[in-house]
């Protein structure tokens, strides 16, 4: 098993920043990726960014690109997202995810590991 904890989301206003962090304990060498998804309520969650556990092959929503940057570091079992000039329609509960295995997909539905979520804010 692998247990994921989120930390850092908050209220901000618009145009301001956030870091969120992930960190990953349990039987993480198994790990292939990992990811961050974001739900709104009355919505599905919607895939937002991943990296390889080990690094690498990063991969983004077209409505975050340019703006979110995902980042591991692997000798603190942690990855990241650093989220600039955010916008109130990037408000939502932000979820740290994993997978152990290979998918060529990343709906939400393929991940196998879930924090418990982060509440992120932004005000106009």
């Amino acid at each position: 098993q692998v247990q994921l904890v989120e930390s850092g989301g908050g209220l901000v206003q618009a145009g301001a920043s956030l870091r969120l962090s992930c960190a990953a304990s349990g039987r993480t060498l198994g790990l292939y990726d990992m990811g961050w998804v974001r739900q709104t309520p009355g919505k599905l969650r919607e895939f937002v960014a991943r990296i390889y556990w080990n690094g690498g092959g990063t991969y983004y929503a077209d409505s975050v690109k340019g703006r979110l940057t995902i980042s591991t570091d692997t000798a603190k079992n942690t990855v990241y997202l650093q989220m600039n000039s955010l916008k109130p329609e990037d408000t939502a509960v932000y979820y740290c995810a994993a997978r152990d295995h290979l998918s060529l997909s990343f709906s939400y539905d393929t991940w196998k590991y879930w924090g418990q979520g982060t509440q992120v804010t932004v005000s106009s």
